[in-house]
């Protein structure tokens, strides 16, 4: 009878083990910075329904994903659409468009086998679209056979740049092959690059700490006898300055973290077939992959419940003490990025 009991108590102890076990790995992937890590990978098939009612989200009514399936998906059309009418406002014109420089030509990853472009806008889950194209491209058989650092790593990725080629063959991938890119709401992107160079830094880039923090520090920091390290506040203050640019220089590439998508993908001069949404990523992505005519090849990973949606809360949080003319001067900057892609003005900001 003894040993009954102490069975019965052994068993009880491993059930309660695997429920704080269990409990501790659902927060883990509830990180909405982090879902890029390895993870189960499926089809994804729910495409947007514009006719959802208002109100079950933040995001603009053309923004939303609905788990729906529609003959026409109208919402990628609307986007482009949107893109177009505000790419031809003069009154917007410094804001919207920009060269088609090499800067833009290095931020575009080509695969000629499908003859798909994919224009890299960082903090919107990048790693993962890149994977899609290293696998397209043949390096690698699957996406979860391709080693982390190989993803960001150009001399074995297989992934060329549009850049790497010649002007006439350039212009003949920019006019007939299959182009797109993803966006994010522009100040939770500035966020998550915030915390992804700044703070938590997963990949160990050492120069954000001791390179560009000191740098923006030294300039916009209002408290000299200060000696924390880089702050949010600091940050702002930094790109909403109209004069960055002289700093953009000496950080070289690493700005793309925080530079426009106007900067990156020149979304008013490059005729794009579809533009993604971070917001509605499960609906976005398996379309793109169909759109693309490769949904029978690869598929895009698993993305968590909610891990995708816009966090108001979180926003607003690193916001709040921030002085609102440098909120409004940031605004100022990334003011094409907001229009372009639909996204609100933040509420803080209309009072």
């Amino acid at each position: 009878m003894h040993h009954q009991w102490l069975l019965l108590a052994a068993c009880f102890w491993v059930l309660f083990m695997f429920m704080v076990a269990s409990k501790f790995i659902t927060l883990t992937f509830k990180d909405p910075d982090a879902y890029s890590a390895k993870q189960d990978f499926l089809f994804l098939t729910a495409v947007p329904d514009v006719g959802r009612s208002p109100g079950e989200t933040h995001f603009p009514e053309e923004l939303k994903p609905t788990g729906k399936m529609l003959v026409e998906p109208l919402v990628y059309t609307q986007r482009l659409e949107l893109m177009r009418n505000v790419c031809r406002e003069d009154a917007l014109r410094n804001l919207s468009h920009t060269a088609v420089s090499k800067f833009v030509l290095d931020r575009i990853f080509v695969c000629d086998k499908h003859k798909i472009l994919f224009c890299q806008t960082p903090k919107v889950g990048n790693t993962q679209w890149k994977k899609v194209l290293i696998v397209l491209n043949g390096a690698f058989p699957s996406i979860e056979e391709i080693p982390e650092n190989v993803v960001h790593d150009h001399e074995k990725n297989g992934l060329p740049r549009l850049s790497s080629f010649s002007d006439a063959e350039i212009q003949k991938r920019l006019k007939t092959y299959f182009k797109f890119f993803i966006v994010r709401d522009p100040f939770e992107r500035l966020i998550s690059a915030f915390k992804d160079k700044f703070v938590h830094n997963p990949r160990f880039e050492p120069w954000y700490k001791h390179e560009i923090a000191p740098g923006i520090i030294r300039k916009y920091r209002r408290n000299r006898t200060e000696t924390r390290g880089i702050q949010f506040e600091d940050f702002v203050r930094y790109l909403g300055d109209p004069n960055h640019r002289w700093l953009d220089l000496q950080f070289g590439d690493h700005i793309i973290h925080w530079v426009t998508y106007v900067e990156l993908c020149a979304p008013c001069e490059i005729t794009y077939s579809v533009v993604g949404h971070h917001e509605t990523l499960e609906d976005d992505a398996p379309y793109i992959l169909r759109e693309a005519g490769i949904d029978h090849l690869v598929s895009y990973p698993t993305i968590p419940l909610g891990i995708t949606a816009y966090n108001r809360t979180k926003v607003e949080r690193y916001f709040l003490g921030i002085s609102k003319r440098d909120i409004r001067r940031l605004y100022a900057r990334f003011e094409g990025d907001f229009k372009l892609f639909g996204y609100q003005k933040p509420e803080f900001l209309l009072n």
